[in-house]
């Protein structure tokens, strides 16, 4: 296996190859998928090893001291031959991970083989590939937690264990100096505690990133911004704790704290920076300072850490576990955001060399992580692939395409409905019902009573719960898939066999699996009269706005605000384990219109999410260079418009307000010209009835089908890019098989 090393005398960094840890007893053995990158404490023994020995020893006056105390012991030859031997070897980088449990040792029964674990030490959750590590470093990761956010775990433990140091109360408010990885996730925790932060950096990125995560105000501590904020937060009283965060050889955080810490307050320190405490200042006030020792108790106790020997929660109610637990239960509930802190996910084969771009200041980062090739996990106990690099669009082979049936000109176009639930009843049959041409014949579903209702109010000649005598029927020209999702790419398989026109509603499948067996049926029978319900396309307003903005000369911008809202309890949207995410169910609707609007497919997907994947951020990227960005969320405001659009290219911008309102701006050369929809429509018209009709006249024609089947596969293969995306945090390739 592979593992990151450092040789504390050259200074060389080297991804080494390595033996696999044994499986010891009293710990399991852990295969990473995600590591987190300290970009203070690592990167502040990077740059020492770095030094001359002269420096090296400046630098750790600890270290020196028990040179002292070696060579009074055991003379000048054998310290120097001691103190050389241990520089010149290779030691570990590393302490915070998050991966899957490939064996379990003996004396371990809270986790199996395949869980998903957050780990820490920094002897044991290295940059490795592979990893031993003891009960009490480890914890399971909460369901739906991400990889790469439980990779924080023991980062955040340091944070969580010096927020408790400072013992904050409800209304407090706290100073955190130094907002670098662990003063912004200190902020975070102080902030979710119910304490207003003012935060301290010169870095004005940091700052604007500490805000927008929820402190109160933040600024350069040599301004006079800073001293403003807590005068005018305290009445001018001083905060009740100081955070030192910061690192370096400079007083000044000791300064700070001393200055803007109230009467009696508590000042902790959490990160290596210099203690010089000004006597007068921190007298007068009787300031109580108090240090925070790493992940928690149990620290550097061997018993507790390698022995596997708990604190008794009575005694001691966060151990260095319990803290490490705590923390991922906060980011699985939304607590706490790491994913705004995230600067760069690194593959680990370029672990060096992201190394030497930190140190040289190339790379600027608040967190790094190293991505691991193989298997990784969304959740405890349930294995989902790892992020793939591509994911494949099937090519559609038609194997000698069966002509339409012959008809007559004037027959009925007789279709049969599988599904009798709200959509098709709401927005499919009362415009059938109403065309002329159309024949309803046959409704099917799982329950007597919903076919009977069906059949009643649009008028179909039966209505039964048996698919297979519709499929059989050789004078039903069409079939409708309006079922749950799981059923569609088996229906559609089953209804195309049997050769009949197939309009399913999205999604057309909900794996490449289904999405295969699909086109193995068009192959199969040589029939590819498939339409998939993505009516956007087909909207009035949409289809007038996409005519007077025209032809591109140059690639596009989209923007795409779904506000789809939470669903209401028990709603079988929520059955993901059957049915799929929601996003998978209806994503393609906004994937399609997106790709009709741009007149080509998606070439790769990248996904992001909120924790919980409600809230999803999609960015397909096209052929021309053309981007849409999908944002589908599920926290706003009820009453705003559901889909809002912006399409930006050669000087133009088109904005459409939920199919209700269409604007159009651009430059003319002679002055800017302005397009707004002439009236706005009694009814959103989303295409439905639009949809129907070419459907239709497609079936009784025999002409191609209203949307070309590889641009269904396209739009498909990419909403389902979507979760792999999410699993992977990297962009996902769409390959096109040939």
């Amino acid at each position: 296996m592979k593992q990151v090393v450092q040789n504390y005398k050259s200074g060389e960094l080297a991804l080494l190859d390595v033996p696999v840890p044994g499986c010891k007893p009293g710990g399991v053995l852990v295969r990473s998928a995600y590591s987190l990158i300290s970009t203070g404490t690592e990167l502040m023994k990077v740059s020492e090893a770095g030094m001359s020995m002269v420096g090296k020893a400046r630098s750790r006056p600890d270290q020196v001291a028990k040179v002292m105390q070696s060579v009074a012991t055991n003379g000048v030859p054998a310290t120097y031959r001691k103190v050389m031997g241990k520089l010149d070897s290779y030691t570990p980088l590393g302490y915070s991970l998050c991966g899957v449990v490939e064996q379990v040792g003996p004396g371990i029964d809270d986790v199996k083989v395949g869980d998903l674990v957050a780990c820490a030490g920094n002897e044991h959750a290295l940059h490795a590939e592979l990893n031993w590590v003891p009960k009490n470093l480890y914890t399971p990761v909460p369901d739906g937690l991400a990889p790469r956010h439980a990779a924080f775990g023991t980062v955040g433990s340091i944070a969580m264990q010096g927020v408790r140091q400072g013992e904050p109360q409800l209304g407090e408010v706290a100073l955190v100096i130094g907002l670098g990885l662990i003063g912004q996730l200190v902020a975070q925790l102080l902030t979710a505690s119910g304490v207003r932060v003012v935060g301290a950096d010169p870095d004005p990125a940091r700052c604007e990133l500490a805000e927008r995560l929820g402190a109160a105000a933040c600024g350069d501590p040599a301004s006079a911004a800073v001293e403003a904020a807590v005068a005018e937060l305290t009445d001018g009283h001083g905060v009740d704790q100081v955070y030192l965060a910061a690192g370096g050889g400079s007083n000044q955080p000791v300064e700070l704290a001393a200055r803007l810490a109230r009467d009696r307050g508590r000042v902790v320190d959490i990160g290596k920076c210099r203690l010089d405490l000004p006597w007068n200042a921190y007298y007068e006030k009787e300031l109580d300072v108090r240090f925070s020792r790493s992940y928690g108790p149990g620290r550097y106790d061997p018993a507790y850490e390698l022995e596997g020997r708990d604190y008794p929660i009575g005694y001691v109610r966060w151990t260095e576990r319990r803290n490490l637990a705590c923390f991922l239960d906060l980011l699985a509930r939304d607590r706490v955001d790491v994913e705004p802190l995230i600067s760069h996910v690194a593959d680990f084969d370029d672990a060096v060399g992201t190394y030497q771009r930190l140190k040289d200041g190339e790379l600027k980062a608040v967190a790094v992580l190293f991505r691991y090739p193989g298997p990784a996990e969304d959740q405890a106990g349930q294995e989902a692939p790892a992020a793939p690099a591509e994911v494949t669009v099937p090519a559609v082979r038609r194997g000698g395409t069966a002509p339409a049936p012959a008809r007559s000109a004037h027959a009925p176009v007789r279709v049969a409905f599988a599904g009798a639930g709200n959509y098709a009843t709401s927005m499919l049959l009362p415009h059938l019902a109403q065309r002329d041409g159309v024949e309803l014949s046959t409704v099917v579903t799982t329950t007597a009573l919903s076919a009977a209702n069906a059949k009643r109010k649009f008028g179909f000649a039966e209505a039964s719960t048996d698919l297979d005598a519709v499929l059989d029927d050789k004078s039903i020209d069409a079939v409708f898939v309006v079922t749950r999702h799981s059923s569609h790419a088996e229906l559609t398989r089953r209804a195309l066999l049997a050769g009949k026109a197939v309009f399913v509603e999205k999604p057309l499948a909900l794996s490449e699996d289904e999405l295969a067996g699909v086109l193995a049926a068009v192959e199969d029978s040589g029939n590819d009269r498939l339409q998939v319900g993505f009516n956007r396309r087909f909207a009035p307003l949409l289809q007038e706005a996409k005519q007077r903005f025209g032809a591109r000369t140059g690639p596009a911008n989209l923007r795409y605000l779904v506000n789809a809202g939470r669903l209401q309890h028990g709603s079988w949207y929520l059955q993901q384990g059957t049915e799929g995410s929601r996003f998978t169910g209806e994503g393609g609707h906004f994937i399609d219109t997106a790709s009709w609007l741009l007149d080509a497919d998606p070439v790769s997907v990248y996904a992001t999410a909120a924790p919980g994947n409600e809230d999803l951020h999609v960015v397909l990227r096209y052929p021309d260079g053309s981007t849409a960005t999908i944002s589908y969320v599920t926290t706003g405001a009820p009453g705003f418009p559901k889909e809002t659009l912006d399409l930006v290219a050669d000087g133009k911008v088109l904005r459409f307000d939920d199919f209700v309102r269409a604007s159009l701006y651009s430059d003319g050369g002679a002055g800017r010209k302005r397009w707004v929809s002439s009236r706005l429509p009694k009814a959103r018209d989303k295409g439905q009835n639009a949809e129907l009709a070419a459907f239709i006249r497609a079936v009784r024609s025999g002409g191609p089908m209203p949307v070309p089947l590889e641009s269904l596969v396209a739009t498909t293969a990419a909403t389902l890019a979507v979760p792999a995306g999410l699993a992977g945090g990297a962009p996902v390739t769409l390959a096109r098989a040939r």
